[in-house]
C-alpha cells in the first residue's frame, strides 16, 4: 500500500528524515482516524512538504507501526517524550500531538529523494495530511 504523507516544512521534517536524525512520523487524534490501523510494515510512504508546492519529493519504507491504545493526556505526553529521539519534534509539534487520545508512530527506513512529481488529489475531498492512495502510479500526474 502506498501513502502520501505531508511533512511540516517549518519544523524541517524532510531534512531531519534525509539526514537520519528523524526516523519516526507521528499522527494523532481524539479518535481513531487515518492513518490509525491503515498503515503497515512494508508500506511505502511518499512525502510532500506542507508548503503549498503539492510535489511529492521523497519516499521511505515503513519498518514498524505503533497504534496506541486510548491514552490519557499524561500517557500521550509520556509516549512522545519516550520517542522524541526518533521523532525530533519541535516545541510546537510537541504541543500539537501531546494530549491526543490516539497516537500512531510510524518508523521509516530507506528515506530517499525523488524527481519531484505532482499527484491528483481530486479523489480526496478532505484536506488530511495522510492519504492512503493504494498505488502511487494511479494518482501520479
Amino acid at each position: 500500500m502506498d501513502h502520501v504523507v505531508y511533512l511540516d516544512k517549518k519544523a524541517s521534517e524532510a531534512e531531519k528524515l534525509l539526514y537520519g536524525s528523524k526516523t519516526q512520523i507521528i499522527r494523532g487524534a481524539a479518535g481513531r482516524k487515518l492513518p490509525y490501523g491503515r498503515v503497515f510494515e512494508g508500506d511505502t510512504l511518499y512525502f510532500i512538504n506542507n508548503d503549498g508546492s503539492g510535489k511529492v519529493f521523497a519516499r521511505a519504507k515503513v519498518s514498524s507501526v505503533l497504534n496506541s491504545d486510548k491514552l490519557d493526556p499524561q500517557q500521550s505526553a509520556a509516549l512522545i517524550k519516550e520517542n522524541q529521539p526518533f521523532l525530533q519534534l519541535s516545541d510546537d509539534q510537541i504541543k500539537r500531538w501531546s494530549g491526543k487520545r490516539y497516537l500512531i508512530l510510524v518508523t521509516v527506513e530507506r528515506f530517499e529523494t525523488l524527481q519531484p512529481f505532482m499527484i491528483d488529489r481530486s479523489a480526496y475531498g478532505n484536506m488530511d495530511d495522510w492519504l492512503p492512495v493504494e498505488d502511487i502510479e494511479k494518482v501520479k500526474i
